[in-house]
């Protein structure tokens, strides 16, 4: 225990302040702990659930408020927790490279026992519900740390990620970017009855429909909203289709010519304006560019041999793949490619 004396005294307190506040001396990285209510908030097959959630904020080392910094929104997969998706995919680091705030919400148990997103929740797929709730958090979390509001990005996995999907089509605007590893395409199932045949089958619904919609509803300045999709072609969890039917539903969101042309199937790509093959530790991986008045409007991360899990994750904890090529890494690299 460290004795009283040894406590610093209230004028070395203000010194530290002061060195912080004039780039002196560099704070350490930190979590910070908030709660956000939204009235849209509430879910459609759940209308006991308090629309209610608490989040976590990651504060990067040598944070000023007075730089505002761009802001990353990490959705947990299911069964998991902000803090471990923070730790399994090392994000808090490249935080800390990059000079990123990291907003990481948190599913509670009254709204899903596994602490999956609701992302198959009609309510939640229409940008309400549980998307209106995080939407809320990044309001807050963009005022109260003078974040950068032109750089929002939203990410997640799996379940995660299909409300990092949905935030971006019914959040354009509020989000500049959307990053989906392993996740589906917003309003993939009907209803909840249907979402465990759409993980492993596709969609059941008109995606690229949705999209239309969307583009209509958006404000023209708030487009494009670039995507970064990673996904694993031996997925049996989510199924690589998937994947598919999320690049055409953004591709056509952002306007994209591709998306004019006949198509044989919805689980087809259309052709990349740019095509790129790398291996990674044994893994091969496929980059797919697609740009509107060369600005990036979706990339498509396609990884052989890799399952449900993040690429480059801990393998101390499931669903990450060590040895994979380093998905916070790529989502980095697209932050920077999508500057306009």
């Amino acid at each position: 225990m460290t004795a009283l004396h040894d406590q610093p005294s209230l004028w070395q307190r203000a010194k530290s302040w002061l060195a912080r506040l004039f780039g002196r001396e560099v704070a350490p990285g930190h979590f910070e702990s908030g709660a956000k209510f939204s009235l849209h908030g509430w879910l459609a097959g759940m209308p006991f659930v308090w629309p209610r959630r608490e989040y976590l904020v990651y504060v990067p080392r040598g944070w000023s408020r007075w730089k505002r910094a761009p802001l990353l929104v990490l959705c947990h997969a299911c069964k998991q927790t902000p803090e471990e998706i923070a730790e399994a995919t090392r994000m808090t680091a490249l935080a800390d490279r990059e000079g990123w705030l990291i907003l990481l919400p948190r599913q509670k148990e009254s709204a899903n026992p596994w602490h999956c997103w609701n992302w198959f929740d009609l309510r939640t797929a229409e940008g309400k519900g549980e998307a209106a709730i995080v939407a809320a958090q990044i309001e807050s979390v963009v005022s109260s740390y003078n974040a950068d509001s032109r750089r929002v990005f939203v990410a997640g996995m799996s379940a995660g990620g299909a409300l990092a999907a949905v935030l971006g089509l019914r959040h354009a605007g509020l989000v500049c970017g959307a990053i989906v590893h392993s996740g589906l395409a917003c309003g993939a199932a009907a209803s909840p009855m249907t979402a465990l045949g759409v993980m492993k089958s596709g969609p059941d619904t008109d995606v690229r429909q949705i999209a239309a919609d969307a583009r209509q509803r958006a404000n023209d300045d708030a487009l494009p909203v670039p995507l970064l999709t990673i996904h694993g072609d031996v997925d049996n969890v989510v199924a690589p289709r998937n994947a598919i039917a999320l690049v055409r539903q953004y591709l056509l969101f952002n306007g994209h010519k591709a998306t004019d042309a006949p198509i044989a199937s919805e689980f087809s790509l259309p052709p990349a304006d740019a095509e790129a093959r790398a291996v990674v530790d044994g893994y091969t991986m496929t980059t797919r560019d697609w740009r509107v008045a060369s600005r990036l409007v979706v990339r498509f991360v396609t990884i052989d041999m890799l399952g449900h899990a993040w690429s480059g994750g801990d393998a101390k904890f499931p669903y990450n793949a060590p040895t994979a090529p380093d998905a916070s890494a790529l989502i980095a690299a697209f932050a920077r490619d999508t500057r306009a």
